[in-house]
C-alpha cells in the first residue's frame, strides 16, 4: 500500500490545500493529513477545530477518488510522524520559488535522518499559488471577501472568529 504524508498547520485549510490533497490521491492509497500542533506559530483555530474542518473538506475527495484520507494530529518531527504512520512518500505543496528554497532544504535534513522516505513536490495550481492562511486570515480579518481562498465552511469560522 502507498502511503503518503500532507504535514502542514492548516490553520485554516484553504484551496491551495485542498488542491494538493485532491491531486495527492492519484500518487497513493492513503493519505495522512498531518496537522501539525506547532505552539509558537499561535495558530488561530485549536487543533480540534482544524482537524474537524479537515475532515469535513476531505470527505468528498475521499469518496469520489476511493483514496482513504485521514487527519493525524503530529508534534513529533516530521520524519518521525512519517514513519509512525507508515509514510513511504512525503506530499509538500509549492507555490513559488522561496518555498522551494525552504523545502529543499528540509528534504536535506529529512533525507539524512531517513533516507527511505521520499518527498514529492505538488506545483500548487495556478489559481492556488498566492494563498496563504496567514494572508487569508489577514484579508478576513480587516474585512476582505475569502470565498476565493477557501470552502464556504471555512470562510464562515473564519468569519466567525475574526469578526464575530
Amino acid at each position: 500500500m502507498r502511503i503518503g504524508l500532507y504535514p502542514g498547520t492548516f490553520d485554516p485549510i484553504t484551496n491551495g490545500h485542498i488542491d494538493i490533497i485532491r491531486r495527492a490521491c492519484s500518487l497513493v492509497d492513503r493519505l495522512v493529513i498531518g496537522v501539525a500542533i506547532n505552539r509558537d506559530k499561535g495558530p488561530l483555530f485549536n487543533l480540534e477545530e482544524r482537524v474537524a474542518m479537515i475532515r469535513s473538506e476531505v470527505a468528498s475527495i475521499a469518496a469520489s477518488t476511493g483514496t482513504e484520507i485521514v487527519a493525524h494530529p503530529f508534534e513529533n518531527l516530521l520524519i518521525d510522524c512519517a514513519r509512525d504512520v507508515g509514510a513511504n512518500v512525503i506530499i509538500r505543496g509549492l507555490r513559488a520559488v522561496a518555498d522551494f528554497e525552504y523545502e529543499f532544504q528540509m528534504v536535506g535534513m529529512n533525507r539524512s535522518l531517513d533516507n527511505s522516505i521520499e518527498t514529492v513536490f505538488l506545483m500548487a495550481d495556478a489559481k492556488n499559488q498566492a494563498i496563504a492562511s496567514k494572508l487569508v486570515k489577514e484579508i478576513c480579518r480587516l474585512n476582505g471577501d475569502v470565498s476565493k481562498f477557501v470552502p464556504t465552511s471555512v470562510k464562515s469560522a473564519l468569519e466567525s472568529r475574526l469578526r464575530g
